[in-house]
């Protein structure tokens, strides 16, 4: 993956960088021994590494703002970065840039609960969002598989969902205002506690954007009531397939699961020894959880397991209890951490039509064949938002190269199929060079323009979501310009 050249000017102005940010920064704030600065070389896309010219830690919105103000007086390029589990390289620095990390940006500054509302620093993680107001029966609702250590600040750049996005939405239907400061230091608030905004849908721009316009330093988010109760219920199946398609039929009678995750046998057999959920043996499985009172609970899941039967499941298990319920989604919440005990692994996720879900899994079984590799599904199959899991081996020549190949293909049959290359990890630098496959260069040029805007000198985030080639030359004509 070709990354931009180090600007030696800037490299050279290191000592000066470190001397100005200190005197913002506590001295721990500032990280530029090249020993340190590795634990910020990559993040959950591992396969690129580049250790950063150096790391900064503010605690504050204030401190963000005077070290993006240092650095763009200083013309040097930041990386924003919340807790690094980006899986599209959203956080690789290049050799030049700053990493800006807002791990210590997590307290909690407001609750409102009679408006549903919390305001939290952007660093919290997400399910420490739930937990602040779990006691008081609420929840925040998008909750993906790294719920666990992934920051608010990265699930607003990427848009994140989960597992139960299906009913709730992702990210951009769950944040309601951002505190935001731009590179030359500004601090701008956008929405706020209350449903929609007078004027342009800035958020909407905001969430999604990738640290590509500013950074976020605090966030509003609705929080819900917890629901009466929920129920999972766990199908196996004899193909993919035939999987995918009780996924569609469930979708068209108008049946709205709070969930409909999908895994194949590879990822079955993987989360069965890893976290011993007790899977039956199948080449498919499906696990769908509805929620409200227990009439509403019995009402759905009948019908949703009489539309599974008709496509001759080789099990069916309704959870009887919180203590199996908890069992049928703890392999599913472990699909990732059991799928690296097996090799290296690429995880992409390409979003299709559901209707499209048979199609799209028999051919990615094709190219499987085709290429090599062994690929794992899991994913939320209820929105279409494919997650494959290329397994590759990061040792042997030639491997990296072969399964950046089959993703890419992946990547465009979702395209192709009627979808996008992205439902919640972003575009990063994963995805950046086809960016062409899903957009005409017209529009392109639309998006890039809104940066010009946010940031000028295109010092934010550098070589990310836009073709290299593109991103190069813009930046190049907004620096001449100036």
């Amino acid at each position: 993956m070709d990354m931009p050249t180090p600007n030696p000017t800037v490299l050279a102005k290191k000592p000066r960088l470190v001397q100005r940010l200190r005197q913002v920064l506590p001295d721990d704030g500032v990280i530029d021994d090249l020993s340190e600065t590795r634990a910020y070389e990559c993040d959950a896309l591992t396969a690129y590494r580049c250790p950063p010219l150096l790391a900064v830690l503010p605690a504050s919105t204030q401190e963000v703002s005077d070290v993006l103000r240092i650095c763009h007086e200083e013309g040097v390029p930041v990386v924003p970065r919340g807790s690094g589990t980006s899986l599209a390289g959203g956080a690789l620095p290049t050799a030049d840039s700053v990493i800006l990390g807002v791990a210590r940006m997590n307290e909690v500054l407001e609750t409102d609960y009679d408006n549903r509302v919390i305001r939290v620093q952007s660093g919290r993680t997400n399910l420490s969002v739930t937990g602040a107001v779990e006691a008081e029966d609420f929840f925040y609702a998008p909750d993906p598989s790294s719920q666990l250590a992934c920051a608010i600040a990265g699930n607003i750049a990427m848009n994140s969902g989960g597992a139960h996005c299906l009913k709730y939405g992702v990210t951009t239907n769950n944040l309601l205002g951002v505190t935001m400061v731009l590179m030359d230091g500004t601090v701008v608030e956008i929405g706020g506690a209350h449903l929609d905004a007078g004027g342009l849908d800035l958020l909407g721009v905001i969430c999604g954007s990738e640290g590509q316009l500013g950074v976020v330093t605090e966030a509003t988010l609705r929080i819900l009531r917890k629901p009466e109760g929920a129920r999972p219920v766990l199908m196996a199946f004899d193909s993919n397939e035939v999987a995918g398609a009780c996924v569609s039929d469930i979708i068209k009678a108008g049946v709205l699961p709070v969930a409909i995750e999908f895994m194949d046998r590879l990822c079955i057999e993987a989360c069965e020894a890893f976290a011993k959920a007790g899977y039956p043996q199948c080449e498919a499985l499906l696990i769908v959880e509805v929620e409200g009172s227990e009439a509403e609970i019995d009402d759905q899941l009948t019908r949703i397991i009489e539309i599974a039967r008709r496509h001759n499941p080789l099990e069916l298990r309704e959870s009887q209890s919180a203590e199996e319920s908890a069992r049928i989604w703890l392999g599913r919440k472990s699909a990732f951490g059991a799928m690296g005990q097996i090799n290296d692994y690429m995880c992409l996720d390409g979003t299709i039509p559901v209707s499209a879900l048979p199609m799209v899994l028999r051919r990615i079984g094709e190219l499987s064949q085709e290429y090599g590799l062994k690929v794992g599904n899991v994913f939320h199959a209820g929105d279409g938002n494919m997650h494959p899991l290329i397994l590759f081996d990061a040792n042997k020549p030639g491997d990296l190269e072969k399964c950046e190949a089959f993703g890419a293909d992946i990547l465009k049959l979702c395209v192709d199929a009627g979808g996008c290359l992205t439902g919640e990890h972003g575009v990063g630098i994963e995805k950046r060079d086809l960016m062409l496959h899903q957009y005409a260069a017209e529009d392109l040029e639309a998006q890039m323009a809104v940066k010009d805007v946010f940031d000028p000198h295109w010092l934010l985030n550098p070589a990310k979501v836009f073709p290299l080639s593109v991103s190069e030359s813009r930046r190049a004509v907004q620096v001449a310009a100036e």
